[in-house]
């Protein structure tokens, strides 16, 4: 929610084409909103993110980021350049489609429920399309492929922080004092029993400990009276996500009694599995095969374990989330070295473009024809 630039940049560039634009979409986000020449019925929804990460950047590059602690480690600039290369495209050929495009530029992807802040400003009523869609980069793939699944293809990411509480102690007479540091040990241990003993091998899901917190440098001969852990936990269905929290209640509340100490545990669920809708998933793959050719187009992705909240924008618009090759040399999402491959831009345009043309067909011309 700190994107006051970027948006101003992409509310120029679109007015600048004579694109409608409406500013300040649930706080920061922009919607352009381009009618074709022709009459048309049909409108479609695009989305690209905005929003950086608070990241060191270590690239030794002319154009690293110039603000300390904060980097483009996700590629949404890479995004938000090819949203604006089609708007600026179809701008310039409004004959070559018939209807209506929503060009969505959405803040807070990584955080802050960007998402769900324009969707509970009123997204779909003040810009009512009949499907959306949205795509992002992936390293790995190479530069000019693509990569799609039907159904559920990313997962929901839930945080949780379990908070232990004793007496603490002497570190020498650990015998007079509830050591809740052994308690953390076995929990962390017991955490990872949830996947493999409770949870259908057929089930993906993932729990992984990010944060650990108790007791102080200065004073190592403490046995500390308090302990915080948390982490994520990745799943695809209400019923394992359910099961992760149970388990993981009953393991903390169980452990707890056991070394006489007590446990709180904050388990929330943050946002939705990303599923694709099958009809709009065979659009997108009929779009880029048009582009690139089917060589090129991978429609059946493995599950992936990341969380995106265009899942926010899935549970309540029809639509299909894309994923461009960004090549081998590019370093990981999220990594301090990740470096978007300005050879993609021309894909990400492309297939914007096509897209749009395929589900906005010019009714006048293929009559015509």
């Amino acid at each position: 929610m700190k994107e006051i630039r970027t948006s101003a940049i992409v509310a120029a560039k679109l007015k600048q084409w004579d694109i409608t634009v409406t500013e300040g979409v649930g706080t920061m986000g922009v919607v352009g909103t381009l009618k074709s020449n022709t009459p048309g019925n049909h409108s479609i929804g695009l989305r690209a993110d905005m929003d950086a990460l608070s990241i060191i950047e270590k690239n030794n590059v002319s154009y690293v980021s110039t603000i300390p602690g904060i980097m483009h480690a996700c590629g949404h600039d890479g995004h938000t350049t090819m949203l604006l290369g089609a708007a600026k495209y179809l701008a310039e050929n409004r004959d070559s489609f018939s209807g209506t495009v929503y060009f969505i530029f959405q803040p807070a992807e990584e955080k802050d429920d960007g998402a769900l802040r324009m969707i509970n400003d009123k997204l779909f009523h003040r810009f009512p399309m009949d499907a959306i869609y949205g795509l992002h980069n992936l390293p790995g793939i190479p530069v000019g492929q693509f990569v799609i699944r039907s159904g559920p293809m990313m997962a929901a990411a839930d945080s949780w922080v379990v908070t232990f509480r004793g007496t603490g102690g002497h570190g020498a007479l650990p015998h007079l004092a509830t050591d809740v540091t052994v308690l953390l040990a076995e929990f962390i241990l017991s955490l990872q029993t949830i996947v493999s003993r409770n949870i259908a091998p057929t089930d993906p899901a993932v729990i992984s400990v990010g944060a650990i917190q108790s007791g102080f440098f200065q004073s190592l001969n403490v046995l500390p009276s308090e302990i915080r852990v948390g982490g994520t936990s990745r799943s695809f269905t209400k019923d394992v996500r359910d099961t992760i929290e149970r388990r993981m209640k009953e393991l903390a509340h169980g452990l707890a009694t056991g070394f006489e100490c007590t446990a709180e545990v904050i388990f929330n669920r943050e946002g939705f599995p990303l599923v694709n809708d099958a009809q709009s998933t065979k659009n997108a793959i009929r779009a880029v095969e048009s582009l690139v050719g089917a060589e090129n187009v991978d429609g059946n992705t493995p599950l992936m374990m990341g969380a995106e909240d265009f899942a926010e924008m899935l549970e309540r618009k029809s639509g299909a989330f894309m994923f461009i090759g960004n090549g081998n040399q590019s370093g990981a999402l999220h990594s301090p070295t990740y470096n978007f491959d300005d050879d993609a831009l021309i894909f990400g345009v492309g297939y914007w473009v096509s897209l749009v043309q395929q589900e906005l067909q010019n009714e006048f011309r293929v009559s015509a024809l």
